[in-house]
């Protein structure tokens, strides 16, 4: 699946006492207009599984050409993700890490078991877009989509 280029996202969302917990994901895209959903998903040797299972609401970070210390923040194993961040809590007690391309934030809609992964479709409630380039992953590279992409 490495030769498929994909964008590069973080999902967030918190603990039942607050703390957050975030990983990078390439496996989000769009499920339907109407009503606004998406899906990721999630391996269940995630240490964080749990939390996302049962927190009911997630951000989605779709990251910026210029994340790419972002993007192997949250897949490294056993660090502080947050406090090596820039973020903050949002209207909907989600934390937002600061600089992404676009950040939506979803209401867990339904959850699929999938092998060894489960699905987790949310709902959209707000997204946030910034005047950036979107970050693209492809055969274990990533940066900014090409410039070529856009003429």
């Amino acid at each position: 699946m490495g030769n498929y280029p994909t964008g590069v996202t973080v999902v967030t969302t918190s603990d039942e006492q607050g703390v957050p917990v975030g990983l990078t994901v390439n496996s989000f895209a769009s499920v339907s207009l109407d009503p606004l959903l998406v899906l990721w998903s999630i391996d269940h040797k995630v240490s964080s599984l749990d939390i996302f299972k049962n927190a009911g609401k997630f951000a989605v970070h779709v990251l910026a050409g210029d994340q790419q210390d972002l993007c192997k923040l949250f897949a490294s194993k056993d660090m502080d993700r947050f406090s090596n961040c820039e973020w903050n809590s949002s209207e909907y007690g989600l934390p937002v890490v600061s600089g992404a391309f676009a950040v939506l934030q979803c209401k867990t809609f339904k959850q699929v078991e999938a092998g060894d992964h489960t699905i987790l479709i949310g709902e959209v409630l707000d997204i946030q877009l910034d005047d950036k380039e979107a970050m693209l992953y492809h055969n274990r590279k990533f940066g900014p989509i090409p410039a070529e992409f856009h003429s």
